[in-house]
């Protein structure tokens, strides 16, 4: 079994696809974490509503996050 933060290590620069508590959906590339989960996306394109957008690098608050996966 992979334990959460150990996967999380392993994938810093790699593109990242997140699932937001409000439906969200963003794409990047991960570039930190900390032990909260709160993580770092560089390159985040964040989809809304339909329409995507790119933002550059943003912190999500682990809280917020549902479902992580790497590409």
């Amino acid at each position: 079994m992979v334990l959460p933060l150990h996967a999380l290590e392993q994938s810093v620069g790699k593109a990242v696809h997140l699932i937001l508590k409000d439906g969200d959906v963003i794409e990047g590339t991960l570039a930190g974490f900390d032990e909260h989960m709160n993580l770092v996306v560089d390159k985040a394109e964040v989809r809304a509503g339909g329409q995507g957008r790119k933002a550059g690098t943003i912190v999500l608050r682990g809280t917020n996050v549902v479902s992580i996966s790497f590409k």
